[in-house]
């Protein structure tokens, strides 16, 4: 039941709670306090730090979003036989009673890969040529081939993965670690997203907060500039003018709290202050080549121009490279102050045509900073407790997209039914691969991993259990798994 409508039920319990010189309090704190139920002294901050349901591995998470969806047959999940059969058709089993978003069945053929796939690591895991620094971090990659989701559209599929089902209001996977867990961070959001490319078909719904209070949704940051729009004062308002009115505004939404009880009102309250304390903060948090030694802005990549592979486009536009490297080592350093959650998206990779070279410009693009991040994170010793993915919302088939009929075949259609992800640090087993796919990449043939598995596994991590971190929502307790999930205990360490 939400707050405002519980304290409208409240008058048979105010009437114990005022008469009798309390004795209705008495006897209700005597209850709660046996029950475990009691908070002593709450914390008005919706955003101050909560306990785990257990010991925890993973404090903070850094989630890598590549919307559009990476070929995982040109990147991960190397398949021989692809190039062996190029050209021609599938077995009509696989593809029987299949529903594709563009890819006409009766034309369809086989698409094989150019892409080289060597050993890395001690483990020994199979990467593509693509992604080479990447493969310098194997042992630390927990790699998993044998994802599935039942969407197959980018919006839908960005709902999945983000929040746990394919429909709209629901929190996102950072706004539900930040009502249970809470943040360690004072001057900052506990769950900051930093934006890159082209700007994702799902936008703020794949970080927003649903029905919780808005407190726990993602605030979007830009990497240069203003930190976050608005935030900076007007000319003419001093900092100590500001001040007061900050504590004004937070004397009358208290009172206003006092009487109705809404959690928004509390949200409000902690947004206007940590805007305040957000000016100080954020612009020393962006000033990464003042507060950064050049060997680690070179790792990185910060600085670094753009790949020129002609013919690329669908990247975002110039300064791609520069700009994703600077998101990779701002959520390092959001991490060390404390945020609890840090999202970088960058679109696209919904590589319909012109894969190769597509998957190239954004493949270099991303390869170098990611892997720096994982071992900058490790030689400070962040990595053991931050967890770090690596996520889209399906695969690519195995067929070359013929849309229209066209014979001039060059890119992939989605793929729901099996594709790759993998995540690192806080806890997860890193240097080996999970799952396996059938020979084609179509389907899975070992060890199958649904989504919310994946997010039932990420909140066992930082010490949630998924069928205890609900909301009462419209009568029902919600929660990120929904009415799904199993732990993958073969995931952590």
């Amino acid at each position: 039941m939400h707050p405002f409508h519980r304290n409208l039920l409240q008058s048979r319990r105010n009437f114990l709670a005022t008469s009798a010189s309390g004795i209705g309090t008495v006897a209700l704190a005597s209850m709660l306090r046996d029950e475990g139920l009691l908070a002593a002294d709450a914390d008005p901050n919706p955003l101050a730090p909560k306990p785990p349901h257990f010991a925890p591995k993973a404090k903070a998470c850094i989630c890598i979003y590549l919307e559009g969806a990476p070929s995982q047959l040109d990147l991960f999940d190397p398949k021989p036989l692809l190039n062996k059969m190029h050209g021609e058709k599938l077995p009509e089993s696989f593809t029987k009673n299949v529903r594709f978003a563009f890819i006409q069945k009766e034309g369809a053929r086989v698409l094989g890969s150019p892409r080289k796939f060597t050993r890395h690591g001690q483990c020994g895991m199979e990467l593509s040529d693509f992604v080479p620094h990447l493969g310098s971090v194997a042992d630390d990659v927990c790699l998993v081939r044998s994802m599935h989701t039942e969407a197959f559209n980018h919006h839908p599929g960005q709902l999945m993965m983000n929040c746990g089902v394919p429909n709209f209001g629901r929190p996102s996977m950072g706004s539900w670690l930040n009502y249970g867990l809470g943040s360690e961070s004072k001057n900052l959001p506990g769950y900051v997203v930093l934006t890159a490319g082209r700007g994702t078909s799902g936008g703020a719904t794949s970080w927003g907060s649903g029905f919780l209070p808005t407190t726990f949704a993602g605030v979007l940051f830009r990497n240069q500039g203003e930190p976050v729009l608005n935030l900076n004062n007007p000319d003419g308002l001093t900092d100590d003018l500001q001040a007061k009115t900050i504590e004004a505004l937070r004397d009358l939404n208290r009172e206003r709290h006092a009487q109705i009880k809404d959690p928004e009102i509390n949200s409000r309250v902690a947004a206007y202050e940590l805007a305040f304390r957000m000016q100080s903060a954020a612009p020393e948090l962006i000033d990464v080549k003042s507060g950064e030694t050049k060997q680690t802005l070179d790792m990185y990549g910060v600085g670094r121009e753009d790949n020129p592979i002609q013919g690329a486009h669908r990247g975002g536009g110039k300064g791609q490279y520069h700009s994703f490297a600077t998101n990779c080592l701002l959520a390092r350093r959001m991490i060390e102050r404390g945020v609890r959650f840090v999202n970088l998206y960058h679109a696209s990779w919904d590589h319909h045509s012109n894969l190769d070279k597509e998957l190239h410009f954004n493949s270099a693009m991303a390869d170098q900073p990611v892997a720096a991040l994982i071992k900058d994170l490790k030689q400070r010793g962040l990595l053991d407790s931050t967890l770090v993915l690596w996520l889209s919302e399906f695969g690519r088939t195995p067929l070359g997209e013929n849309r229209g009929g066209s014979t001039n075949v060059t890119g992939r259609d989605h793929h729901p039914f099996a594709f790759s992800i993998w995540m690192a640090g806080g806890g997860v087993k890193g240097g080996q691969v999970i799952g396996k796919t059938d020979e084609f990449g179509w389907n899975i043939a070992e060890e199958p991993i649904h989504i919310n598995d994946l997010h039932a596994t990420i909140l066992q991590l930082f010490g949630m259990d998924h069928l205890k971190l609900t909301y009462r929502f419209q009568g029902r307790d919600f929660r990120l798994t929904d009415v799904a999930g199993k732990v993958v205990p073969k995931v952590l360490a």
